[in-house]
């Protein structure tokens, strides 16, 4: 399988190439030549498949011509051993639980993919990959962990100072080895502006191999879409038609949920929950892309004012509007709407949601509205101890701390900070 740039303006790669590469040389995302469906009886049977079994079949189409199917099964393995579950709330709604990896949060399953990928991929090469991210909170620690001590492979993590929550700051800066953190004085989208600069900076490129591991590299975007077929497997049984809501910063998880429906999951429809960072249901509501600064929120790692991956969705849907509706909805939420919504869900069901996790829970109560004969799952995409002061503060509880998070507390933060693009090439280049 090959994959092409959404730009139409460069070659296409293989699926080795683009992970390399992360972003085409005409700045556009790449995707997948074509996308065939599983057969129906795969989703009939689905219930005696194993998690990796699903993860094969899902992904093979795209990967195998690059990577064995036995050393992908392996990767597989490695990338999926923990849990999934689907915690139901009440009988039409449940969340899935995306935070019992290593980091505690979503973004596990992309970045140990990626990184098990880039390690395939190093093998008997002498060449150095620095991967270049910029994080608005999980992905950070999610790729410093996923990457530490890959062999052939540097990891330079950019993330605005003060936009991220403590234990996420910790993560990312306590490892040490191959892995450097670089602190801006900026929001995300400066942070994610510096990455896509890199890409484009032919003097830089002469010098060093880079690549991407945001959401916009085919690697960490790809296996995003596992989980949903998951979750389907769970609530197959319950007989309704399902909907997942998907708290949205960046846009590649929603959009990976988006491709599990391609590969022939049924589903209702996706509801993508945005804090005030609302481009993409202005976009529903007015058909009109208005890309704007991002503006922080207690949600932090959906503080994105020009998500990278919502150009892959529209692409997956030809840019026809009513046939995106048709399977999208989205909707905006304050911070005092989200810490309500994390307090009444606490009161009626016992559950303590992280502030992403709420602002999924409020998109998908808002769909059933309309829509109320149906089965709702949410996203919990971070453990709330990420979240750790706004959760105690808004529900007055406390939160033991998981052993996942206790081995960063006492580490020391090594950061560098920067400003502008020329300290990040120069601190590159060094």
């Amino acid at each position: 399988m090959n994959f092409y740039s959404l730009n139409k303006q460069a070659p296409n790669v293989s699926f080795k190439d683009a992970v390399i590469k992360g972003i085409a040389p005409d700045k556009g995302l790449y995707f997948p030549e074509s996308i065939t469906p599983l057969p129906a009886s795969f989703f009939e049977s689905i219930e005696s498949l194993s998690n990796t079994e699903i993860a094969f079949e899902a992904i093979k189409q795209f990967v195998s011509s690059e990577i064995p199917e036995d050393r992908l099964k392996g990767i597989l393995d490695t990338v999926l051993d923990f849990d999934f579950p689907v915690v139901e709330l009440n009988e039409d709604t449940a969340t899935l639980e995306l935070f019992h990896g290593p980091t505690m949060a979503f973004k596990d399953v992309g970045a140990r993919f990626m990184a098990n990928c880039l390690g395939y991929f190093s093998e008997g090469e002498d060449n150095e990959v620095t991967v270049l991210v910029a994080t608005s909170g999980d992905t950070g620690g999610a790729v410093a962990n996923g990457f530490l001590g890959v062999k052939g492979v540097k990891v330079v993590i950019l993330y605005p100072s003060g936009k991220v929550s403590d234990i996420q700051e910790r993560q990312l800066t306590t490892l040490g080895q191959n892995i450097s953190a670089l602190e801006v004085d900026g929001t995300f989208d400066d942070c994610q502006a510096m990455v896509k600069n890199a890409f484009l900076d032919s003097e830089l490129l002469d010098k060093m191999q880079l690549t991407s591991a945001n959401s916009i590299n085919v690697a960490r975007w790809l296996p995003q879409l596992f989980y949903f077929l998951f979750a389907y497997k769970e609530a197959k049984s319950k007989g309704k038609e399902i909907v997942f809501s998907v708290p949205s910063g960046n846009f590649g998880n929603i959009c990976a949920g988006l491709m599990a429906q391609r590969l022939g999951m049924p589903v209702k429809q996706f509801v993508a929950a945005t804090n005030v960072n609302d481009t993409v249901p202005e976009f529903m509501r007015t058909q009109e892309y208005s890309p704007k600064p991002s503006t922080a929120t207690i949600s932090n790692a959906m503080d994105v004012g020009d998500p990278s991956n919502f150009i892959r969705i529209r692409h997956l849907f030809k840019d026809n509007f009513q046939d995106l509706a048709k399977n999208l909805s989205s909707y905006s939420f304050t911070d005092e709407e989200t810490k309500k919504a994390m307090v009444a869900i606490y009161k009626d069901s016992e559950y303590t949601a992280d502030p992403h996790g709420a602002v999924g829970y409020l998109g998908l109560k808002k769909y059933q509205k309309e829509n109320p004969n149906t089965y709702g799952i949410f996203l919990e995409t971070a453990h709330p101890v990420k979240f750790l002061d706004i959760v105690e503060e808004t529900m007055d509880i406390k939160i033991p701390i998981p052993s996942q998070i206790l081995k960063v507390m006492d580490k020391e933060k090594v950061s560098h900070k920067i400003g502008t693009y020329e300290e990040l090439k120069s601190y590159l280049l060094q």
